[in-house]
């Protein structure tokens, strides 16, 4: 099949098949007229690559799941690990994105919201802007 069934039945764009395979996370045969030549066996890869990118996944974490996946003597203890890396990076993430929801409520609060010009938000960016310029000229 070409790239735009194998697009439709994987749930992923034309585009972003034609990356995995200019990386080498798949290799479709070629049919004779050079056209990109989809098997059921590369879909399955596809919806895999989509299932674990879904989940947050990076690309290299992907190949190594994929490599996994193929290699039936595989220990699942390597799997686990990757997958055990990836959830603590997430909670960092989580603790990241909480920091500055927290950063921003205190902002929100202390920002009146009214038609005056002064704005502790814009005061507070600012400030840190400045403090990021004067590290860079030491």
């Amino acid at each position: 099949m070409n790239v735009g069934d194998a697009a439709a039945r994987s749930g992923l764009p034309a585009k972003t098949i034609r990356y995995y395979e200019e990386i080498g996370l798949i290799a479709p045969a070629r049919a004779g007229n050079g056209y990109r030549d989809y098997s059921s066996d590369d879909i399955h890869r596809l919806a895999f690559l989509r299932r674990a990118r879904n989940l947050g996944f990076s690309i290299d974490d992907c190949r190594q799941l994929m490599a996994l996946y193929r290699d039936r003597s595989r220990a699942s203890h390597d799997v686990r690990e990757i997958a055990a890396a990836h959830v603590s990076a997430i909670e960092e993430k989580v603790r990241e994105l909480q920091s500055m929801r927290t950063t921003l409520q205190t902002l929100i609060q202390a920002c009146h919201g009214d038609d005056r010009p002064d704005c502790p938000i814009l005061d507070d960016i600012a400030g840190a802007a400045q403090a990021a310029d004067r590290r860079a000229t030491v």
